[in-house]
């Protein structure tokens, strides 16, 4: 099933790569929340879900670009969780960013998670309890590393001010803005140490991320130490979390904050 998944992912981001150089034709509409959506979107989800139900039909799937009946998805223990194209700003801004996201949710945590870089045609997956990464036809492992100085990483358009007050708190550290899910993945193979997010994000968008990075031996956690749950909410959201090489980071930062989940 795991090459099945990866040809998959794959195909989406040559389909995405193809329509990249012409965003200025593509539709672009937006959600009740402000974020875009756009046709590149819509159809990575349905060459998603199609294949999906193709490679195992018995397991339900949850998509950011899909009707959700809460009725019949709110006793699921096992589903996909799909983010056709993350970092659909960065797709139509010109940043190299955005991912396509796939992962397997049993019980409420995220067992299995790839997330393909179409621009950069680079692949992160888990697989036996492990991170890996594959690039230019080479597959390696990847672990979360305790670099010193800090980078951070922090999204281009979500940042919360508050944060870079915190971020005071630490001697040596270095920003790196990045856009979608791909922060997870620097975090994973050890580029970053920090993603600190005290905005709301919806559970498509942490999954795949939140799979490597704990398979890479780091932690997701919201800010009460509490990892993110992913049985079907009615509203999809995430409290604030922070992804990181392990809690050192926390502790330096926040140790002097009340942080409560509306973070």
């Amino acid at each position: 099933m795991l090459n099945e998944i990866f040809k998959l992912v794959k195909e989406v981001g040559s389909v995405i790569m193809q329509h990249y150089s012409k965003t200025k034709l593509i539709n672009v509409s937006y959600k009740s929340d402000g974020s875009p959506v756009t046709t590149v979107d819509k159809i990575a989800d349905d060459i998603i879900k199609n294949r999906l139900k193709i490679i195992n039909p018995d397991i339900p799937l949850l998509s950011e670009e899909s009707f959700s009946n809460w009725n019949k998805n709110r006793n699921w223990n096992k589903y996909w969780l799909i983010d056709p194209l993350d970092g659909t700003k960065e797709f139509l801004n010109k940043r190299c960013e955005f991912t396509v996201n796939i992962a397997l949710i049993k019980k409420g945590i995220p067992v299995f998670g790839v997330i393909y870089v179409p621009f950069f045609k680079t692949l992160y997956y888990t697989n036996n309890n492990k991170s890996w990464k594959e690039e230019k036809g080479h597959t390696k492992e990847i672990h979360v590393s305790d670099n010193t100085p800090s980078r951070i990483g922090l999204s281009y358009s979500h940042t919360d001010n508050n944060i870079y007050n915190y971020l005071e708190k630490l001697e040596s550290y270095k920003i790196i803005k990045i856009g979608s899910s791909f922060k997870f993945c620097l975090v994973a193979e050890g580029k970053i140490q920090f993603y600190p997010r005290l905005g709301r994000t919806k559970i498509w968008d942490t999954a795949a991320g939140d799979a490597l990075v704990t398979a890479a031996g780091g932690i997701v956690n919201t800010w009460n130490r509490i990892p993110l749950n992913y049985y079907p909410k009615f509203n999809f959201f995430n409290p604030g979390f922070f992804a990181a090489t392990n809690a050192k980071l926390y502790d330096i930062i926040f140790s002097e904050y009340k942080i409560n989940n509306e973070l």
